[in-house]
C-alpha cells in the first residue's frame, strides 16, 4: 500500500497546487492528507463537476488542479471535462476510485459504472493509468501522467481501486464564520445586458481578471472589448464562478465573474463553495434577465428565486441587491475594495445585440493568453 503522505508528495512535486472534489471511502486518506498538508490546498467541492472546473481554473490562475470523486461522480465531470477542459485545452489530474470494480464485491449502485469507468474515460479521449500498490512503483506511474499533462495540455485520469493508500487521521478545522453584509438599492429601471457591460469595463481597473458565462454574455463581452484578461466559457454552463474561484486562489489580481441567472440555477451548490472558500479579491455578478436568451428566451426559474438572499445565506462576505447601473457601480466599487468574496445581483433586461457574432480566437487561444495575464506581476 501507498503512504498518503508519499502519494501527496508525488502530486506536489508534479505541480499539483489545488485538490478538490467530492469525498469517497477509498479517497479518505488522500482527502485527509491534503486537508493537512501545508503543500498543497483542498477546497472541498459540492460535486465533482464543480472540481474540475475549480481545478480548470487552477491552472489559468498559474497552477495546476486535481479534480477528485468516487467513480459515480465521473458523469458530474463529463460536460466540464469535454466542454471547457477539452476545447480549451486545460491540462488538470482527476483521481477517481473504483467503486464496483468487476470481481470485487460491491453495492448494487456501483455495478455499472463499475464496468464502464475505463471504456468511459476512453470515450472523451483521456488518458488514464491505475494508482499502483506500491510506493516504488508510484513515481514510475505518474510520470506518465506528468508528461502527458506537460506535452498534451489536457486531462489524465489516475483510476484509485480500493485499498491502495493507508489510513490517515483527519485534522481539519471549521471553516471560520462570515457575518454578511446585505445592501439593497431603490427600484431603478432595468439596463440591458451591453450597457452592463460597458458599464462594467468602464469602472473595472486595468489589472482585473474577468470570467464570463456561456452563451450571450461571453458573446457580448467579446464583441464590445476582446482583451487578453477575458476569458470567455463557450460551455461548462453554471461552471463560472468555479474557474473563477480557482483562479482567484492563484493571485491576488481582482478576479470577476460575470454570471447568468440560468446558469447560476444549474449549479446552485457553487454559491456555497465559493463563499466558504472564495478569498477578499474575488467578485461574483449575476445578470439576471429571467430568461435563456441564448436558445430563444425560455424563462428560467430566477423569478421565484431571491438569488441575493441565497448568497447571503451561503456566506459571501457582501452582497448587494441592485437595481440600475448607478447601483452596479457602487456595488462594484465597495466589491474591488471591501472584505470578500462579494457577490453582486443585478436584474437587467432580455434580449441581445443583434446582429451578435462569436468569438475568432480559439478557447485554446483564449486560455493560454488569459493564464500569461494573470501570471503578470501586478503594480
Amino acid at each position: 500500500m501507498i503512504d498518503a503522505g508519499g502519494l501527496m508528495a508525488e502530486l506536489i512535486a508534479g505541480g499539483v497546487t489545488t485538490v478538490t472534489g467530492v469525498p469517497c471511502s477509498y479517497l479518505t486518506p488522500v482527502i485527509n492528507r491534503a486537508i493537512s498538508d501545508p503543500g498543497v490546498r483542498y477546497l472541498a467541492a459540492t460535486h465533482e463537476g464543480e472540481a474540475a472546473a475549480i481545478a480548470a481554473g487552477a491552472w489559468l490562475g498559474g497552477g495546476l488542479g486535481c479534480a477528485i470523486g468516487q467513480n459515480s461522480g465521473l458523469g458530474n465531470m463529463v460536460n466540464p471535462l469535454t466542454s471547457l477542459s477539452y476545447p480549451a485545452q486545460i491540462p488538470l489530474l482527476a483521481m477517481i476510485t473504483w467503486r464496483g470494480e468487476p470481481g470485487r464485491p460491491d453495492e448494487p449502485q456501483h455495478e455499472l459504472m463499475g464496468r464502464i469507468t475505463g471504456s468511459l474515460l476512453d470515450l472523451m479521449e483521456i488518458p488514464w493509468g491505475l494508482l499502483p500498490a506500491t510506493p516504488a512503483e508510484l513515481p514510475r506511474a505518474m510520470h506518465s501522467a506528468w508528461q502527458f499533462l506537460r506535452d498534451k495540455q489536457l486531462p489524465y485520469a489516475v483510476v484509485l481501486p480500493a485499498g491502495r493508500v493507508i489510513d490517515e487521521p483527519l485534522h481539519e478545522a471549521a471553516p471560520a464564520a462570515r457575518e454578511p453584509r446585505l445592501v439593497s438599492y431603490p427600484d431603478a429601471p432595468a439596463p440591458t445586458r451591453w450597457a452592463a457591460l460597458e458599464s462594467l469595463l468602464t469602472e473595472l481597473p486595468d489589472d482585473a481578471a474577468v470570467v464570463s458565462t456561456t452563451g450571450k454574455t461571453s458573446r457580448e463581452l467579446y464583441t464590445i472589448a476582446d482583451r487578453p484578461q477575458h476569458f470567455y466559457l463557450v460551455g461548462a454552463m453554471g461552471s463560472a464562478v468555479s474557474v473563477g474561484l480557482g483562479v482567484a486562489l492563484h493571485t491576488p489580481r481582482p478576479v470577476v465573474v460575470i454570471d447568468g441567472d440560468g446558469a447560476l440555477l444549474m449549479r446552485m451548490g457553487s454559491l456555497a463553495t465559493t463563499a466558504t472558500h472564495g478569498p477578499d479579491n474575488l467578485v461574483h455578478i449575476v445578470l439576471d434577465n429571467g430568461v435563456h436568451d441564448s436558445t430563444g428566451g425560455q424563462r428560467t426559474l430566477s423569478a421565484a428565486v431571491d438569488v441575493a438572499a441565497v448568497a447571503a445565506a451561503c456566506g459571501y462576505a457582501q452582497v448587494h441587491r441592485c437595481h440600475g447601473l448607478a447601483d452596479l457601480t457602487v456595488a462594484l466599487h465597495s466589491a474591488l475594495n471591501g472584505p470578500g468574496p462579494s457577490f453582486i445581483h443585478l436584474p437587467i433586461e432580455p434580449g441581445s445585440q443583434s446582429p451578435l457574432g462569436r468569438p475568432r480566437v480559439t478557447p485554446s487561444e483564449v486560455a493560454r493568453r488569459f493564464r500569461a495575464f494573470v501570471g503578470e506581476p501586478v503594480g
